[in-house]
Order: C-alpha cells, then sequence, then structure tokens
C-alpha cells in the first residue's frame, strides 16, 4: 500500500496549528456549547483542556503525531462510541443476545416501565431512535433534543444525550457491574491501553444491583463527565475495531458487532450503533466514504478509521479536522476492499 509519508507529516503539522481556543477555562467552554439548552448546569467532573494533540496510525503503526498523544483528555461524544463498545462485549456475553428485544425484557429498572417505555428496544437505544420521555440524573429529555416530533420507537433520529444516558443505566443494569470495570477488562487491558483512561457519571448518577451501589457513566459530557483518554488510548481501540475484534489472537468483539454497529440507520444513514457513517460522505464530504467515526464537541474530539486503507486518526482539541483527513486520506492509496 503506497504511502505519500511526507504529504501525511506536512498535513499532520499544519493541523497542529489549528488548535481549539478557549480549552483552558473548561466550563466557560462548555456553557459556549451549550448557548441553546436548558438545563445547564454541570452535574459530573471537568478536565481543563491542555492543548490540541493527535496521532495517524497506518497497517498498525504510528506515522505521525502531534501535540502530547499520551496525554488523556474529555473525550465529550466520543463517549457514545465507547458505549457501543461495551454493548458489543455484553452481547457477546449472551447478556444482550437480541438487540430488538424490549430492554425491559431483561432490565428491572423504573425508567422502562409504563406506557411508551417497556417497547424501547436496545436497538432504538443505540441507534437514538426511540422516542423514550422523562428525566433521568435530573436532566429531561428536552434539555437536549433535536427533533421536535415524537411519532414513536424507531421512526425518527434525535441526538440526546439523556437517552443515551439511559442505555449506559441500562447496560449497567444488564451487567450487573460499572461500564468503566467492563471496559477495562474485556477490552482496554486486552490491547495494552494505558492506564490514565477514565470515565465519569454525575454526582447522582448510580444505581444499586444486587445490593451494590454502581456508578452509571455518561454518554457525553454536556453536563460533564464522560470519557477521558488519550489520542493513543482512543487509537488503540480504532485499530481493534480496523482488526474485526482480534487482538493478538483472542476475539474481543464478534465481527457481527462491529457490522451491525456500522449498519445504515433508516432513520438517518449517516448513523449506526452511535457510530457516525461516511458512506454518503455527508459527515465528511472531502474524506473517503469508506470512513467512519467517533465524533465529540463540534469535532474537536475525533476517531475516525477508514479500514479500505488501514487507517486509524484520533484528534483532541483541534479545529477543521476535515482538512486533516481530506489530505491524509489523499496520501494513502487505498488497496483494502471496505
Amino acid at each position: 500500500m503506497a504511502v505519500d509519508l511526507p504529504a501525511v507529516r506536512e498535513a499532520v503539522a499544519r493541523q497542529a496549528r489549528r488548535p481549539t481556543p478557549g480549552i483552558q477555562d473548561i466550563e466557560a467552554y462548555r456553557q459556549a456549547q451549550l448557548a441553546n439548552y436548558s438545563h445547564r448546569e454541570a452535574l459530573g467532573p471537568m478536565r481543563p483542556g491542555t492543548g490540541t494533540s493527535g496521532v495517524v496510525v497506518h497497517r498498525r503503526e504510528t506515522i505521525a503525531t502531534w501535540g502530547d498523544p499520551d496525554q488523556p483528555e474529555m473525550c465529550f461524544s466520543v463517549s457514545k462510541t465507547i458505549i457501543s463498545a461495551v454493548a458489543g462485549v455484553a452481547h457477546d456475553r449472551g447478556l444482550l443476545a437480541d438487540a430488538h428485544a424490549p430492554v425491559a425484557g431483561s432490565v428491572a429498572h423504573p425508567a422502562f416501565t409504563g406506557a411508551g417505555r417497556q417497547d424501547v428496544t436496545w436497538h432504538h437505544l443505540l441507534q437514538q431512535t426511540s422516542a423514550w420521555e422523562g428525566e433521568l440524573w435530573g436532566k429531561p429529555v428536552t434539555a437536549h433534543e433535536v427533533r421536535d416530533d415524537n411519532t414513536g420507537h424507531g421512526t425518527a433520529w434525535a441526538y440526546n444525550d439523556v437517552r443515551v444516558n439511559l442505555l449506559a443505566l441500562a447496560l449497567t443494569v444488564l451487567c450487573r457491574r460499572s461500564l468503566p470495570d467492563l471496559l477495562r477488562t474485556e477490552l482496554l487491558d486486552p490491547i495494552g491501553a494505558s492506564a490514565t483512561w477514565s470515565w465519569h457519571g454525575y454526582r447522582d448518577s448510580f444505581v444499586t444491583v444486587d445490593g451494590v451501589e454502581l456508578p452509571v457513566v455518561s454518554g457525553g459530557a454536556h453536563w460533564g463527565g464522560g470519557f477521558w483518554a488519550s489520542a493513543n488510548d482512543l487509537a488503540l481501540l480504532g485499530q481493534l475495531y480496523l482488526n474485526q475484534g482480534r487482538w493478538r489472537g483472542r476475539q474481543l468483539l464478534s465481527t457481527a458487532w462491529i457490522e451491525a454497529g456500522w449498519a445504515p440507520c433508516p432513520a438517518n444513514p449517516d448513523y449506526g450503533y452511535l457510530w457516525w457513517l461516511n458512506d454518503r460522505q455527508r459527515v465528511f464530504p472531502a474524506a473517503p466514504a469508506t470512513g467512519r467515526c467517533a465524533r465529540g464537541s463540534a469535532d474537536g474530539h475525533l476517531l475516525w478509521l477508514d479500514p479500505a486503507r488501514e487507517l486509524v486518526v484520533a484528534s483532541h482539541w483541534t479545529e477543521d479536522i476535515a482538512a486533516l483527513l481530506r489530505d491524509v486520506s489523499a496520501a494513502i492509496r487505498e488497496t483494502a476492499a471496505p
């Protein structure tokens, strides 16, 4: 596979000169992101940004970096894709055997009882097509609602942190352990991730399971919390997906789950199981249609995978990441089938 390495490194050097401004005052940054939302109070911890960083990995080899790719940062909505990964672990262990089954069938919790709630499936929550209404951890669905209609489960797509947090709650009850513990033992430790990552919820986001109080993490950082990790650790997870879930002879995630996660949602073909899909080149028009990504904070945080180029890009606190994806992709010839 031909790689124009000087072109890749020139693109990375340009990207290093495009940092996200204002990240040292993380509360002011967060408030600016929430300008159009009610319920703006932070409930979880926050970490000031330290600067732009990233890594480009091709065929399992790091070919370029910028900033400090070992520095953990808040990942914002990249956290949603991490939830998709732990849902895959639950699926492969037989706990979430049927994504189309109602959550209420395996999770006993008031959030899934009553009219309009007992029919919510795992598939709905993973694709963000549930019409679940209510409040969780003091935040109503309307605090982060992208659409105005409510036409029933599975019929419309809405990017909604409250409903993603609902999925995190359901998975915690289903797995009977905290999601950070599951992520650590089943995925991140086996692939050699560092000890610097962490995953946070809110000050009151706990659920009692089997008499034990478990923390429930958040799938974003609109109200603080979420997944925090370095670009290098994100890239390792991306490589696991490019490897079809295999790592040093072990199948950590099934190929079936990865394929399901990258299947387009009928209500939004640019989205899968908490993954963004560039098939129609509407997510990043100048980047290849073979790309899949996890996105956070207006693309200030990104995990980009391109199976056709055997390419992983992970970045933090950067502006105009689309230019990097365009330029790096152009410097790597596609030879593998997507």
